[in-house]
């Protein structure tokens, strides 16, 4: 086989001159597939409205890189100039005068956060200098606007730039500040342990206000704050808790799903968006007489925004076959429309249904099918990230494109995945994550029992989390899988720890386990150690700028797999980090991705 290029392409038309492909020399490089795939632009998404409403500031990719674009209501669409790197959130201030913007350099999980003005002038950077990673919360009622700089500070910034300290702590977020500039609203702990404390920020007092929660805000007044809370309860509801320490109370719950998101306006009306039904949102408006309005949307929704006047609503729409979509809801009839008309991707698509099935300790689990029009027999079990994540019925071009070519997609909720109660999610914790592995095959034993699937004809992919329980499994039940693809996944915990994040690992162990004290189970639960089970060839995707996970964790696989002579792949961008934000690589990892999975589980 001829050493490649540097570049994959289709036609005469180059797919991502940046890639670089590391083919083994054990296994001819299948061909590429030359039919179609579905569009890999996402849309618009992160709307922030400005302060009258009558127009949002979105982050689309429509022109490449994921930017800043401005709507108006009339659906006329204008860039914003916020720099050469890819943009993960804007907030417009409450003034109307400044855009703030985080954005990622080199693709990767590091971010800065920057302010400019609506027309493109003034761009400065305010946070995440050097190697600080900044968080952007949003405009406070102060003016100023809200950052996190992780592992070390929680700052206040002021539209001229000036930054304000107002705390250093371990595993802490600033979520909000009073409208008389008092107190401060702060997240604490790691991963599954949060909760929030309140700052008093003349004396430095803190005291934790609500148990279990996740996020918040202050109420308009600044007397109370609003909160995501499972405190006592397993699904995550609204509470109200009094700065004065009296009860706190329950505002909204439901019993057959918990809350996903809110938004609270500047009269105290709130937008509630509800997760149900393993995945699918609901979306409501509550007037402040407890009157409740639901509001038609599509199957997923999220990022719920008031504008500062309270007119409006903003959230992002998607569903299976629809990009993502900023929506402008009335704050005041519920009436919802897109604000520009959504991305047509010239594909039917399929739309997938929701099953239930029940792991081998009898706990009860759900998935999201994509079965084909034309199936084959051919099947891959796609596991999301996380693990406190969900897999929800939103938009994927992967899942598409392999429905269009016959291949069934199951994208299971194992145990640990949000959504379900706080006890699904701590389901995985420490060594209880092979009882997640086990729900891998599980996943398997479904689709063989219902005959989705042909025996010998499964595959298993996932990215991050899901890269590593995709090779946890491949390791631990080899016999099951007949190809992998591992995006971005943790081979070895010992490593992950060692290369990751400092503030990342410090988050982790209550999550994975920590480091020292609990290093026979870490072990025990690296696929990296068990590689020579590994059956199915493998394609390993991964960013060079990752440092989340970092690439080391997908070059020692790959070293493993070529010294053994293991058949595999290397796909590696230079250019992205954990998350692949350039449309043109999502493109090049999807085809990449539908090559590999189609050539291993068709017919021979």
């Amino acid at each position: 086989m001829t050493e490649p290029t540097g570049q994959l392409s289709r036609g005469d038309a180059t797919l991502a001159p940046t890639v670089r492909w590391s083919p083994s020399p054990q296994l001819v490089e299948p061909p590429l597939v030359e039919s179609p795939l579905v569009d890999e632009v996402s849309g618009t998404w992160g709307a922030s409205p400005a302060p009258d409403g009558r127009a949002v500031a979105v982050i689309s990719d429509r022109a490449g890189s994921p930017a800043v674009w401005i709507l108006d209501v009339a659906g006329r669409a204008r860039p914003v100039d916020a720099g050469p790197h890819p943009v993960t959130a804007v907030a417009w201030s409450r003034c109307g005068e400044w855009i703030a913007c985080a954005v990622a350099p080199g693709g990767a999980p590091r971010t800065e956060v920057w302010l400019v003005r609506p027309d493109g002038r003034g761009l400065c950077q305010v946070a995440g200098f050097g190697a600080d990673t900044a968080v952007l919360a949003g405009w406070l009622p102060t003016g100023e606007l809200a950052v996190t700089e992780l592992g070390r500070r929680a700052l206040v910034v002021g539209a001229d730039g000036r930054r304000r300290t107002v705390a250093e702590l371990d595993l802490m977020a600033l979520l909000d500040v009073t409208p008389d500039g008092r107190t401060a609203l702060l997240r604490r702990g790691p991963r599954g342990r949060r909760h929030l404390e309140v700052l008093d920020l003349a004396t430095g007092a803190r005291r934790t206000l609500v148990d279990a929660a996740d996020r918040g805000c202050f109420t308009p007044d600044g007397q109370a704050v609003l909160a995501r809370s499972d405190a006592r309860g397993d699904l995550a509801r609204l509470v109200r808790a009094p700065l004065d320490g009296s009860t706190v109370e329950v505002l909204a719950e439901r019993v057959d799903g918990e809350l996903d998101d809110f938004a609270v306006a500047p009269d105290g009306r709130l937008a509630l968006l509800w997760n149900v039904d393993g995945g699918a949102s609901v979306l409501v408006l509550r007037d402040l007489d407890g009157t409740e309005l639901p509001v038609p949307a599509g199957p997923v929704v999220r990022d719920p925004q008031f504008s500062a006047d309270g007119t409006v609503l903003t959230v992002t729409v998607e569903g299976p076959v629809t990009p993502c979509a900023v929506w402008r809801v009335e704050a005041r009839t519920g009436g919802a429309a897109p604000v520009e008309t959504p991305l047509e991707t010239g594909f039917a698509g399929v739309r997938p249904e929701l099953r239930r099935f029940r792991a081998a300790d009898g706990l009860a689990l759900t998935g999201w099918l994509y079965r084909p029009d034309n199936p084959t027999g051919a099947a891959v079990i796609s596991l999301h990230s996380g693990p406190e994540a969900q897999e929800r019925p939103g938009y994927s071009p992967l899942f598409q494109s392999l429905a269009a070519r016959g291949i069934a997609v199951f994208a299971p909720n194992v145990r640990g995945s949000s959504g379900f109660g706080r006890a699904f999610v701590d389901a995985d914790n420490g060594a209880l994550r092979h009882g997640a592995i086990a729900d891998v095959a599980a996943s398997v034993a479904h689709l063989l029992d219902t005959g989705i699937a042909e025996p010998g004809r499964i595959g298993c992919m996932g990215r991050s989390y899901g890269g590593y329980l995709t090779l946890a499994a491949l390791v631990t039940y080899p016999e099951l899988f007949a190809v992998g693809v591992d995006v971005c996944g943790m081979a070895d915990f010992a490593t992950f720890y060692a290369g990751t994040e400092p503030w990342i690992a410090a988050a982790a162990v209550s999550k994975y386990g920590h480091p020292d004290h609990d290093r026979d189970t870490l072990h025990a639960l690296s696929p990296l150690h068990r590689l020579d089970r590994l059956a199915a060839p493998l394609l390993v995707v991964h960013g060079d700028n990752d440092t989340n996970v970092p690439t080391g964790e997908a070059e020692q696989v790959v070293a493993a797999l070529a010294a053994r002579g293991f058949p595999h792949h290397f796909l590696r961008f230079p250019d992205e980090g954990h998350e692949f934000l350039d449309p043109a690589n999502r493109e090049t990892y999807v085809r990449a991705t539908v090559t590999w999975l189609h050539h291993h589980l068709a017919r021979h």
